[in-house]
């Protein structure tokens, strides 16, 4: 943890080629509403009183020795498929960087905080309700151990909003968050789109340096898409474990960290549902729950694709010919942790893990009540609800395997229940707010997520 804040401006040597400065939005009133003192105290930031937090995430006071003036970042990106060259922070910018407590170069980018030359139609603000619902989204992915962008602040801002999917007029909010990052795929298909050889060697670099912490190698563009393809890997594995549907996993919502982040229509699967899909607007089901891996392997195909401005496809396809074998073995990996077992040899792993598909697909069972009774490799309660003969099957691939140490030694598994995060939550906790402006449930639900996170994370 850090007393002080450690202030950067790395973004600054990529220069105006990669970014506009934006003046914020200047808001009716400022009512904080949540702020994420966890993670502030990782960048220094837990001793503000509210009245200068507000002044540097609402009014977006300079934070002293970052960077003068907001930017909106420069990007492009596939679409559902369909490429857009018009696109960029329409609703955001990047407020301030620094460094962790681990020396990680952080990211304060912000939500609804006003129009940019990147806003086209829209009018750059963000309804209270998308804040709350990604307040939910990264605590609930924080617990389950999905490398996911921080909800730091929420202030909400005294304007009448009026949206199309959603009951209106409706109040707004401007949201910040804590992120390794905001470089994306689309920032790269843009120096692509123009052949801009010069910068694409130095957004290579930069992110290499400053994001991915290493030196660059000779080959570097096939380095940094074998580092965001592995991430890649391990992120999408993550969602699966998790049983999260991101909704809207185009090139421009995919971090160079391979960190997940801007959460719009996303949702958690009760069941392992192959075809489960978040975004009412994805008829075709392109980002539905089981077609995530390939979603995220297309996407790396583009980021390839841009980088082949300046190397051979032959020293690039290795990096995404080894994804899908690279998934796998994250997957297993992440069940396993979710389960609570003790790893064992790759193949063992790979075969549980096919298991654990089979069963969960076969069985209907609610994924979260299912890892939160089988902690530890084996049913600890009801065990009728486990008398389908599939579970047999489980049982017997789980044979010798011991449980991880300390899977089980928090409170939390003695509950009655599993903390969830589903739509109707969801709904019941904005309906809260919305009706009575009753925030005690929204900050109870945190807690209880972090208390699960803290269970989860107690095993070895």
């Amino acid at each position: 943890m850090l007393n002080e804040p450690r202030p950067e401006t790395a973004i600054l040597s990529l220069d105006e080629a990669f970014y506009d400065p934006v003046e914020p939005a200047r808001f009716p009133q400022h009512v904080l509403r949540f702020r994420n003192d966890r993670a502030a105290a990782e960048v220094g930031l837990a001793g503000l009183s509210d009245e200068h937090w507000t002044a540097r995430f609402a009014a977006f006071e300079p934070l002293p020795g970052s960077l003068a003036k907001p930017l909106a970042l420069r990007y492009h990106g596939h679409q559902f498929g369909s490429y857009n060259p018009e696109i960029g922070d329409g609703r955001g910018f990047l407020y301030a960087q620094l460094r962790d407590a681990r020396g990680r170069l952080m990211d304060l980018g912000t939500k609804g905080s006003g129009r940019t030359p990147y806003s086209r139609f829209g009018d750059g603000k963000l309804t209270l309700k998308g804040g709350v619902r990604e307040i939910l989204a990264t605590e609930m992915l924080e617990a389950l151990d999905v490398p996911t962008s921080r909800s730091f602040s929420l202030v909400e801002t005294g304007e009448a909003l009026t949206r199309g999917d959603e009951p209106s007029p409706t109040r707004s909010a401007v949201l910040v968050r804590l992120s390794h990052g905001h470089i994306r795929i689309g920032t790269f298909q843009r120096l692509a789109y123009f052949g801009d050889e010069a910068n694409m060697r130095r957004l290579v670099d930069y992110c290499l340096r400053e994001l991915h912490e290493v030196e660059p190698e000779e080959h570097a563009p096939a380095q940094l898409l074998r580092l965001v393809a592995d991430g890649c890997a391990r992120l999408v594995a993550s969602y699966m474990a998790a049983g999260f549907v991101h909704g809207v996993l185009n090139t421009d919502n995919i971090a160079i960290t391979a960190e997940s982040f801007d959460y719009g229509p996303w949702r958690f699967t009760p069941k392992w549902d192959p075809e489960f899909t978040a975004a009412y607007f994805d008829h075709a089901g392109r980002y539905a729950f089981a077609r995530q891996p390939g979603a995220i392997h297309w996407n790396l195909a583009q980021l390839a694709m841009s980088l082949s401005l300046l190397a051979p496809v032959e020293e690039l396809a290795p990096a995404l010919e080894a994804f899908p074998v690279r998934f796998q073995a994250e997957l297993a990996a992440s069940l396993l942790r979710r389960l609570g077992v003790a790893p064992g040899s790759p193949e063992d792993d790979l075969a549980v893990a096919n298991k654990l598909d089979e069963v969960l697909l076969e069985s209907g069972a609610e994924i979260d009540r299912f890892f939160f009774d089988w902690r530890g490799g084996a049913p600890r309660r009801d065990a009728g609800a486990y008398a389908h003969p599939c579970f047999a099957k489980l049982r017997d691939a789980l044979v010798g395997r011991a449980a991880a140490p300390g899977a089980l030694d928090h409170a939390y598994w003695a509950d009655d229940a599993p903390c969830s995060m589903h739509i109707e939550e969801v709904e019941a906790l904005w309906a809260a707010i919305d009706e009575r402006d009753d925030w005690g449930p929204l900050h109870a639900k945190v807690a209880g997520m972090r208390r699960m996170g803290e269970a989860l994370g107690a095993a070895a």
